[in-house]
């Protein structure tokens, strides 16, 4: 996709509120993909992606500015916790874990999409398989003539969804088991081992027609593709376009002063980290992949610890700093309101199933918004989750009576019902239950 730095941020503000400094620098970073992209191959090889480090509290949007910039472009992408791997020789995941998972996910988008491409041919094949079933079972002799007819009425019957519960035996392939080896956590499957040496096994099953339909045709696209076109695409992508989200760098990164056991093993990770972050090759089942280009951002709170506080050479690995801010009161009002997927459509969806119609007035929504803007100064500011913790309170009643009623029922949630559901807070400070 090719957008513009002001056209990702426009896509992006419809899922994040506020945080502009951050959606700028990720915008641009994507669109320096675009324009790397344009060059020659010897140009190409100059140009190495700026890695980006957020900094700021929890809940602010970090984590979704990062996935929402790569489902913009379709960008393999994973997310790591930068405190589940340890120094090489202890017991943990080894950092090249990140770069294997990025590969896997970058070959189940190519896989999706040479699916799709298929799958008019694969639902034909499958239609019909299914057609000559429901043909058997009827056990109608008659000439070719008069069964080509009869299968037509079958297969017209079958896309209007007439036999969708009818139950019918097909046989189906069975997927060799794949079995873990360790250290590096890879996996290896007997069947991709002995390749067609051995017969693929099949075994019966008794469906209904349209779970039959939807295995026939996943197994006819799976054949109609072809994996090593798709296996060397998604390790293209994933060398080219890979974005990898290290989250809590700050818990790996220790202040100088101390020089206890914990601290050297937190700087032995950073070691671990720098060179897959510089660019070098790590061995995944798909072959080598070079991280050189992939598009690294990491991120943390850095509470205790600063950015200085990571060793020089994983700092300048990571040339852009951007800030986020804490929320205030107008961005929990936008948060509440503004997404396509705001926690106050959210809920009202929900409770639709029961009947209830929920509505917010403007004033609760700024009565919910000054509550967790309070709640997050005087206590652990914990972001838009606050907002969960509130809403959960607020509601707690609506959502526990609703399902009674078979009619539609209105119910509207005003300042005052948010006062009296929520008014101990500017009373007696009693935030117990609102701590996670």
């Amino acid at each position: 996709m090719n957008l513009t730095p002001k056209e990702i941020v426009v896509e992006l503000d419809k899922y994040i509120i506020g945080q502009d400094c951050a959606k700028k620098a990720v915008a641009i970073a994507l669109r320096n993909r675009y324009r790397r992209s344009k060059l020659t191959d010897a140009e190409r090889e100059e140009i190495t992606p700026k890695n980006i480090i957020m900094k700021g509290p929890t809940g602010v949007g970090k984590t979704e500015i990062a996935r929402r910039l790569a489902k913009l472009v379709k960008a393999p992408f994973v997310k790591v916790e930068a405190t589940k791997y340890t120094e090489v020789g202890y017991v943990g995941r080894d950092v090249e874990s990140m770069i294997r998972d990025l590969v896997e996910c970058s070959v189940r988008l190519v896989k999706e999409e040479s699916i799709k491409d298929v799958s008019n041919k694969a639902t034909k094949i499958a239609e019909d398989k299914i057609v000559k079933i429901l043909a058997v079972s009827r056990k109608i002799e008659q000439g070719e003539t008069a069964k080509e007819i009869f299968e037509q009425q079958l297969l017209e019957g079958l896309r209007k969804g007439y036999y969708d519960n009818e139950m019918v035996e097909i046989e189906v392939a069975v997927e060799p088991k794949s079995m873990e080896i360790m250290p590096n956590g890879a996996e290896i499957s007997l069947g991709s081992i002995f390749g067609d040496m051995l017969p693929k096994k099949t075994k019966k099953r008794k469906l209904k027609v349209k779970e039959a339909m939807k295995l026939i045709v996943s197994e006819e696209a799976n054949k109609l593709i072809d994996m090593d076109n798709v296996t060397t695409e998604a390790v293209r992508r994933a060398e080219q376009e890979g974005i990898i989200f290290i989250d809590e760098i700050d818990k790996i990164a220790a202040k100088r002063s101390n020089s206890s056991g914990q601290d050297v093993s937190r700087e032995g990770v950073q070691r671990d980290i720098l060179p897959i972050v510089e660019g070098s090759t790590v061995m995944t089942k798909y072959g080598p992949i070079k991280t050189d280009y992939i598009l690294f951002i990491a991120a943390g709170a850095f509470h205790i610890s600063k950015v200085s506080d990571m060793i020089p050479e994983l700092q300048g690995r990571f040339p852009i700093l951007v800030e986020l801010n804490s929320l205030t009161k107008e961005d929990f009002v936008k948060i509440l309101t503004t997404p396509k997927n705001a926690i106050t459509i959210q809920y009202a969806t929900l409770l639709g199933v029961d009947n209830i119609d929920l509505k917010f007035t403007d004033e609760a929504i700024n009565e919910i918004a000054e509550i967790s803007e309070s709640m997050n100064s005087t206590m652990e500011d914990i972001g838009a989750r606050r907002l969960h913790t509130v809403m959960e309170n607020l509601l707690e009643d609506v959502s526990f009576e609703a399902g009674a009623d078979k009619e539609l029922k209105e119910v509207i949630i005003d300042k005052a019902f948010v006062i009296n559901k929520l008014g101990a807070y500017s009373k007696e400070k009693d935030l117990k239950k609102f701590i996670l």
